[in-house]
């Protein structure tokens, strides 16, 4: 996301504007001011206002006044026309010429909350003024001769229409700036919450529908039923803001699309009138959707992460205990296990690169069954080469099918064996694969009361990932599983299951 440059932005603004200190010392003044007092930045800066552009009379009583009060209570104050004479460049003959000035003085907050500075924004009206006193005398008087002619009044006006096209072109580049915020932002009025305006995120966010000038629910009538307008309803009773975090919301983005779920960062700030009554209200946020889909990913690979330890340990168990059973004395054990948990541990490691080169489905299945000894599985089926994806979903789905046996079923007993087969047919332009697996000799099964993480994983796994169907099987005499999958090809990009 762009970052907007507020230097840049404070140096360009068409209006005058200037930052002094408590001292009433220049901090900064923009390009605008330097042009309208015709002075240059070091010239100005860390010089008193007052100093520079001397003036004992009403108007300069009135502008320190001004600049008292805001810093002292730190409130915006506002000067509609005050005179203030400007000293001339010596390059045009020195002396001072009168002007009138529209003034807007801003406090600027330190740290502490304290009024540290003013922000003063001019406008020069003189020529607005000396209209007026050309119509109605300097003092509002009925109308008197006029000093100037009638051409000459004519140009005056005519300048005057030049200065309102600055103006003019100085609200579009406000209405500019709005349009292209980064955030999304509304303006909502009335008790219906109509919309006044909307820039371009909003826009986007929505689906770019015509929504100026129509009431909320009619404009977006999805949000019927959902908490927002029983949220502005309270902004606009209360008079207060209301600020939401990562909160959900379904808009329809496209007009023959499905509904979409959002999540927004927003607050919704109330726009008082001049006796602090809320009138509307000013939507302003921005769509963390991505951010917080990727939370959620991040605790589903949290979860798998915690599983796969528990998983692991089990299986260093289950292992121990194997070999305890099958050796004759400590030293054989220790030969023995050791073995086993290198082999362990040279399956995870092919595990975790086969993600990435995709490997042979007889492969992914050593992996898992080969700790547990040779004599343990029985292995029939053809080549079948796996896609990077279909490494990884299977390799997970025989990981939980090898724990489980390890846990509870054929390899806990010292008979017990895990059969694996498997067939491979073409379908079109992909392969079909379909593997059984099969364990006997083990303790009698007992079918689970409920679908355990493992169960639904595979379940998922496959039926998501892999776009195949799953068959389990909690036989008496051991458990049968059935896969019946297409494979995708050695283009298929990993993923992980969505549970």
């Amino acid at each position: 996301m762009s970052q907007i440059d507020f230097r840049a932005l404070f140096e360009t603004l068409p209006s005058p504007h200037m930052v002094l200190d408590r001292n009433l010392c220049f901090v900064e003044a923009n390009l605008a001011y330097l042009r309208t007092t015709e002075r240059t930045r070091d010239e100005l800066i860390g010089q008193n206002i007052f100093d520079l552009f001397p003036n004992t009379g009403e108007g300069g009583q009135r502008l320190r006044e001004s600049f008292e009060r805001v810093l002292s209570t730190g409130q915006p104050d506002t000067l509609a026309l005050i005179p203030y004479a400007i000293p001339l460049p010596i390059s045009l003959g020195g002396g001072f010429e009168m002007r009138f000035w529209t003034a807007v003085h801003t406090p600027l907050f330190d740290p502490q909350g304290r009024a540290a500075y003013v922000l003063q924004n001019t406008v020069d009206v003189t020529e607005i003024q000396r209209l007026k006193d050309m119509a109605y005398g300097p003092t509002g008087a009925p109308p008197a001769p006029p000093v100037e002619s009638a051409a000459q009044l004519y140009e005056r006006a005519r300048e005057l229409q030049q200065s309102n096209l600055i103006l003019l072109e100085e609200t579009n580049q406000i209405h500019d700036l709005f349009m292209q915020a980064p955030g999304f932002m509304a303006v909502l009025i009335g008790p219906e919450f109509v919309f006044r305006l909307v820039n371009n995120a909003y826009q986007s966010l929505i689906g770019r529908r015509a929504v100026i000038g129509r009431p909320l629910l009619e404009a977006l009538p999805e949000l019927e039923g959902q908490v927002f307008q029983d949220i502005l309803r309270e902004v606009m009773r209360t008079g207060q803001p209301y600020v939401g975090q990562a909160d959900r919301v379904v808009l329809q983005r496209q007009a023959d699309g499905p509904p979409e779920e959002r999540f927004l960062n927003f607050i919704y700030q109330p726009i008082l009138d001049a006796r602090g009554t809320p009138w509307g209200v000013f939507v302003e946020g921005s769509d963390v959707t991505n951010q917080v889909l990727a939370e959620r990913r991040q605790k589903l690979l949290l979860d798998e992460l915690n599983h796969r330890v528990k998983n692991t340990l089990a299986t260093v168990q289950a292992i121990a205990a194997q070999t305890l059973r099958t050796t004759a004395s400590p030293a054989d054990f220790r030969v023995a296990f050791e073995a086993r948990l290198m082999a362990l541990s040279a399956t995870h490691d092919l595990l975790t690169q086969s993600v990435w080169r995709g490997a042979q489905l007889e492969e992914v299945i050593l992996m898992e069954l080969r700790p547990h000894g040779s004599e343990r599985y029985r292995l029939e089926g053809p080549a079948v080469s796996l896609s990077p994806a279909e490494t990884l979903t299977l390799g997970l789905v025989f990981h939980e099918l090898v724990t489980n046996a390890a846990k509870y079923g054929a390899l806990t007993a010292s008979e017990g064996c895990v059969r694996v087969e498997w067939t491979v047919w073409q379908e079109g332009s992909r392969q079909r694969l379909e593997l059984t697996w099969s364990e006997d000799g083990g303790p009698e099964v007992v079918p689970p009361t409920r679908m355990g993480f493992g169960s639904r994983l595979i379940q998922h796994s496959v039926r998501g990932d892999m776009d195949g169907e799953v068959q389990l099987n909690f036989d008496a005499s051991g458990v049968r599983v059935r896969l019946n999958l297409t494979l995708a090809g050695d283009d298929a990009e990993p993923s992980l299951p969505q549970l």
